[in-house]
């Protein structure tokens, strides 16, 4: 293990990361909210702090391991939502404990959503738009974004591209070089942020929730600068705009790079993923209206329909918008809903869950060994998008799942040993491990409730999705520490 690149490249993202704490200062300076040093703090700790790990190692030339790439990016997570957490701890309108701000800064950059914070209508606009940008830089993942820079400190990012980048088909790349690929993710991100940004301030959102809602949305994270989320807009445009941009976020980034290099959308209808995604969204959809309408919800079938499809789309896809809630629905509905977010969206995208590709080759396995069955001595295999799936692919997927429901198992089982109710404690889990935010019983509008204990497991449970198990999980092998 190289621990001094390790140590390198933890004080290069740490250095990086400081600088994003002068955004929220520049806020807080124009609307004069009283809340600029914790920023400043914030800002001088983390930046001297990288300084101390990058300076002793910085003439070193090794080359980082494929192995380095895992420490490194799962400490990089870690340390990065314990430095994200210092703006919470020193806010003196809204100074949280240390549990509580590590919770929100690590439910920040997971894209996770849920929230301790209550009367967010009331906090600095400062604190509203750090928020935001906490789901922002995570939801493509920092890491990618300090990738395109490591060339230049003569340290290959192959590695923390692979140990970061999601998905069972993450050894393609965009691009012949990995750097290229890295800023072709960055560009189609900042261009869909800009464009849902757009969107939101021409359907009659300020300026300033505009900016902070086009990063949560295009993250797929679902803070909201509100208590009632989008519901605090009464907009069906709003909600509509916001239904296009989650289904965008949630497909494969690389088919948006196929899309805008070719100027066409025919990558999005030929990829497979994507189209049973889709399948899937529009079905559940249609079950959950006529279930809400059925169960007379809501006064009128529009609102049904409004609601059933804004809700389906925002759950599923792991974003954890609400427009009014769907806890509070009669039976096993707000279930059905958080159901769907274990399987969250694509392969490459910015969403949570297991992902749509593992959920299809799942599936096909199913049907595949019930075929056989029928036909013992036949050879029969799995495509997706006309290419056959290896039996080692298959064999991790099944793997992935069967660890994907032990860890949701554990976290439930955890959370009901320190004294949440089962429903809590269930819905809890599986909003953090599929990186979903709001859950059901006591964690419905947020987690304020919640003891101190809980709060950890919980913070556990989104690192653990964020990185999608192995490659945290790895570092708690014998195997992976010797040499």
């Amino acid at each position: 293990m190289h621990y001094q690149t390790v140590a390198k490249i933890l004080g290069v993202l740490l250095g990086i990361f400081s600088v994003t704490h002068l955004t929220p200062l520049l806020v807080s300076i124009i609307y004069d909210d009283g809340n600029s040093m914790p920023y400043v703090i914030s800002f001088s700790v983390t930046l001297l702090t990288g300084l101390l790990l990058w300076a002793p190692n910085r003439k070193l030339k090794k080359d980082l391991r494929y192995r380095d790439g895992f420490l490194v990016v799962v400490l990089f997570w870690t340390v990065l939502a314990t430095f994200g957490a210092l703006p919470f701890i020193f806010a003196d309108q809204h100074s949280l404990s240390i549990t509580d701000a590590f919770f929100e800064s690590m439910s920040g950059l997971t894209t996770t959503g849920g929230t301790i914070l209550v009367n967010l209508d009331q906090l600095p606009q400062s604190t509203l738009y750090y928020r935001q940008q906490l789901q922002w830089l995570g939801g493509m993942g920092i890491v990618v974004l300090a990738v395109a820079i490591m060339p230049m400190l003569g340290i290959g990012g192959m590695q923390l591209y692979r140990a970061e980048t999601p998905g069972p088909m993450k050894d393609s790349k965009l691009t012949p070089r990995i750097t290229e690929s890295a800023k072709a993710l960055w560009y189609i991100y900042l261009g869909l942020t800009v464009s849902c940004l757009l969107a939101y301030w021409a359907a009659g959102m300020t300026l300033f929730d505009s900016i902070g809602h086009a990063f949560s949305t295009v993250a797929i994270g679902g803070f909201s600068t509100h208590d009632a989320s989008l519901g605090y807009f009464n907009s069906p445009l709003i909600e509509s705009i916001a239904i296009i941009f989650m289904l965008i976020a949630s497909a494969n980034f690389s088919l948006h790079f196929l899309a805008w290099r070719n100027r066409t959308v025919a990558p999005y209808f030929k990829d497979s993923e994507y189209r049973f995604f889709l399948l899937i969204a529009c079905v559940a959809t249609v079950v959950l209206i006529l279930l809400l309408i059925s169960q007379n919800v809501f006064a009128n079938n529009l609102d049904a329909v409004r609601s059933g499809l804004f809700h389906m789309v925002s759950i599923m896809t792991t974003t954890g918008y609400t427009a009014g809630g769907f806890a509070w629905w009669p039976g096993a509905l707000p279930v059905m809903l958080i159901l769907f977010s274990f399987m969250g969206g694509c392969a490459g995208s910015t969403a949570g869950g297991m992902k749509v590709m593992r959920i299809q080759l799942m599936y096909k396995q199913g049907r595949k060994e019930i075929v056989r069955l029928v036909h013992p001595n036949a050879v029969l295999s799995i495509k997706t998008g006309g290419q056959v799936i290896s039996e080692k692919v298959i064999n991790t997927v099944m793997a992935f799942f069967s660890m994907y429901m032990l860890s949701f198992a554990m976290t439930g089982f955890a959370l009901c040993l320190v004294g949440l109710d089962w429903v809590t404690a269930f819905s809890a889990a599986a909003a953090c491990l599929n990186n979903l935010g709001p859950g059901l019983g006591l964690v419905a509008d947020n987690y304020a409730q919640i003891n101190d204990s809980a709060k950890w497991i919980l913070s556990f449970a989104m690192l653990l999705g964020r990185l999608e198990l192995f490659t945290l999980l790895v570092l708690f092998t014998t195997t992976f520490w010797r040499d």
